[in-house]
Formats: C-alpha cells, structure tokens, sequence
C-alpha cells in the first residue's frame, strides 16, 4: 500500500494540467499512488491526461460521463478511491517544489498525534505574472494544539487557503460531517476545521506550493456574484454554534470580516453589496457594532497618519 494518495480533481485546467502532474510525479518522496479525475471537461484535459495513463504511480484516471458540480464531490470520490494513509488533493491548475511531500510528512513520522501538515504558498497571478507570498507562520516548523487551530489559524480568516498545501489521515475523512459539501467556496473551511478538532496540525514554514490565480477559477466567479461573503459569514456561525470556539472569537471574526467587506474592491454584480451588508446587519450584537465602529475610527485615523506621512515625501 503506499503511504500517500495524491488525488488530482481537474475540470477545464488543461493549460496547466502538465506542469500540475509532472510537479506531483518528479517528488522526492516516491512511496505514492496517483488518482486523476476528470470531471467532463470541454477542454483538451482528456488529451493531457491520457499521457500518463502508463506512468508506474497512476493507479485510477476517471472521466465523469456528467459533471459533478462541485469540487467537494470529487474530493470525497478520489478519498474513497486512495489507499494511501495520508491524502494530498494537489489541485489541478497548482504546482508544487519536489520536496513538498518530503517536508509534510518529516514531522508524522516521530509524531503520531498529527492529522494535518501543510507548508505555505506563494500565489501566482497569470493575467499579471506577479508572484505574493502567503503567510501563516513566521516559524521554520510550528505544531499546533487541536484545540487552539481554529482560534489560531483559521479565524477570522482562513490561512489553509489552498488544499494543494497540505496532507491529511485519510481516516480523520470518516470522522467529520458532510456541512462542507452545502458551500461552494468556504467548504473548505469547514473541511479543515472539524478535521483539525480531531488531531494536531504541523506547519511547515518553507514556501512550497504554488496557488494560481485565474479567471477560469471557480473560487473567481463565486466572489464575482458575492456568494464568497455569504458562505464565509454562514461559516463562521458553524464555527459558534457547532464547533465551540467562543463567543470573543466570533464576535472578532464577524467584526474584521465586516472591516473587510467594507473596504474589498473586488467587482461584484449590482445588488450583491446591498444583501450582504443587510446580512452582516442581523448578526451585528451591540459588541460586534461597538468593535466595528471603533475599528473603522482606527482606520480613519491610520489613513489620515498615512496621508500626511505621504504629503512630507511629494
């Protein structure tokens, strides 16, 4: 049995299909299967795909006679496929330094208490060819308790951006709900928070995976009609009403997402702006409006210290 599965979920990524697989394939940790999936593509992916339907590591290449979807779907199809002990979903319009799995799985192996083990990324932008580092640790290596990695890492915003930056227990899978597949974006929220309750999570501090941003991408167009601000505010009150994180955390989460919205310029469809502010609106607590209203007087007067500071140096 190997001791990972990588699962690659793809649909209309041909473009960047190759250096996807070759960068899972060329890793210096070889002890894992490869799992395609392809979810009826109306690109060329078939064409990529087929080029490695001989490779040794290739176990399962599968083309859906209908689309799925959602990407959730395919990850719960490729992790009832995967033989390995660990899971690295590699996303399929990613790519990744040859020592990724070398690195995440370094700290499992004298540690039997950690269920997840991520690195951190470096996003790309195609339509700019400008390259961003992601940061969530400023420590060479860091393992978290499960009972501090939300309140830690994952509120008030996801820092596990990109599932192609880390590896799970296969068998924490069968230990959580099925609440991430009812989103299309924050799913993946959810999905490493109820897995990181369960079992301690090592980060890796080297950058070693690579997110690219597209406008082909699926998390691109659920910003583009603000479904984004709705499915991370529904988030954060399962993190509340199911999860236990405490009523602090939350009202602080739903603050800076607040600050956030208010200030994203990030174009959505008419309207969009309007629902969400009444959204955040019904969840507002006095505390919350008195924390908002204190954080955007911060802002002003920040803004007001940075343009003086700017007029000194014109």
């Amino acid at each position: 049995m190997p001791l990972v599965s990588v699962i690659i979920p793809n649909y209309n990524h041909a473009p960047y299909l190759k250096e996807r697989i070759d960068s899972v394939l060329n890793q210096t940790f070889q002890d894992f299967e490869l799992i395609i999936l392809d979810d009826l593509s109306l690109d060329n992916s078939r064409e990529v795909i087929e080029q490695y339907k001989n490779h040794p590591n290739v176990s399962h290449i599968i083309y859906d006679e209908e689309n799925s979807g959602s990407t959730f779907r395919q990850w719960q199809k490729g992790i009832e496929l995967a033989k390995g002990e660990w899971i690295w979903i590699a996303e399929s319009d990613d790519w990744c330094e040859p020592t990724l799995l070398q690195n995440l799985l370094a700290p499992t192996t004298d540690n039997k208490n950690i269920g997840i083990s991520h690195c951190q990324s470096i996003f790309y932008n195609t339509e700019k060819n400008t390259f961003y580092p992601h940061i969530c640790t400023d420590s060479i290596s860091e393992i978290i308790d499960k009972n501090e990695y939300i309140e830690k890492k994952l509120l008030p915003f996801n820092q596990l951006v990109n599932a192609s930056m880390a590896i799970f227990k296969k068998e924490l899978y069968y230990q959580i709900s099925d609440e991430y597949k009812n989103y299309r974006l924050a799913g993946d929220w959810i999905f490493w928070a109820e897995m990181s309750r369960l079992q301690d999570v090592a980060i890796c501090g080297k950058f070693l995976n690579y997110f690219r941003q597209h406008s082909v991408k699926v998390s691109f167009n659920v910003k583009k009609t603000g479904q984004s601000y709705i499915e991370e505010l529904r988030s954060i009150q399962y993190f509340r009403n199911k999860l236990g994180v405490s009523e602090i955390v939350y009202e602080d989460a739903i603050t800076k997402q607040y600050m956030r919205f208010r200030y994203d310029k990030f174009p959505v469809e008419d309207g969009v702006r309007e629902k969400t502010n009444i959204l955040f609106t019904e969840l507002f607590t006095k505390n919350i409006k008195k924390k908002v209203q204190k954080q955007v007087l911060l802002d002003k007067i920040q803004y007001k210290y940075v343009a003086k500071l700017l007029n000194l140096f014109s």
